[in-house]
């Protein structure tokens, strides 16, 4: 029987792209469905968050999400440009911000296509992973889309010719995401049960061993 689970993930969270390989690996090695919800940055999505935040909370995320993604082999240094418009040091966040929208916008376009998980990690590999600076200039996005199975043009052209809808399909992921019990990304649920964070993939993974997990054939 397939299982079906539900990823709500941001691009510009570290521990979405810490854990996105494994999820890649899950649903090709096993017989599992992933529903990708992309979901709006928390800045966007829950500001009231960094205003009341721990003065301690953000030096130690920094120092966390780097271990965590030492510990999974995986390259990382935050993205430059940070996707989200926001000051270091007092975490304002500025009214506008284009390049957390076209993302999202992009992101949710790839998932209605068949290709979210493959675009979300191309393109967080192409943030996070500190291989290229100024992600957002050249040819960047277009690589990592041609590398997801995508055409950036033919994507953009999709977003362009109905921005609400990606708009509204965002605002409507950061809904069910809250429905599903959680407030925070990555989240996967799995009958009705919510698993945060990277490192409760492990957990995710004995639960759907419980409920018959099975490998996928081999081919080839």
């Amino acid at each position: 029987m397939t299982l079906s689970i539900e990823l709500f993930w941001s691009f510009r969270s570290p521990y979405s792209y810490i854990l996105l390989p494994r999820i890649v690996s899950l649903q090709r090695d096993f017989d599992v469905v992933v529903d990708l919800s992309i979901v709006h940055p928390a800045a966007l999505r829950n500001p009231s968050y960094f205003a009341r935040m721990d003065p301690l909370a953000r030096p130690y995320f920094l120092t966390d999400s780097a271990r965590a993604a030492a510990y999974h082999g995986l390259p990382f240094r935050r993205p430059i440009p940070d996707p989200v418009s926001q000051d270091p040091v007092t975490l304002a966040i500025s009214r506008d911000q284009p390049l957390a929208i076209r993302l999202g916008r992009l992101g949710v376009a790839a998932a209605e296509l068949g290709h979210g998980l493959a675009f979300a990690d191309q393109v967080s590999r192409l943030l996070w992973d500190g291989a290229v600076t100024d992600w957002d200039s050249g040819d960047h996005m277009k690589r990592a889309t041609a590398r997801a199975g995508l055409d950036l043009a033919d994507l953009t052209a999709l977003v362009a010719a109905d921005p609400a809808h990606y708009d509204a399909r965002l605002a409507q992921n950061d809904a069910l995401l809250r429905a599903a019990g959680h407030w925070g990304v990555p989240s996967m649920v799995f009958a009705g049960e919510v698993f945060f964070g990277q490192d409760r993939f492990d957990v995710l993974l004995w639960r759907l061993q419980q409920a018959g997990l099975v490998r996928r054939p081999i081919t080839g």
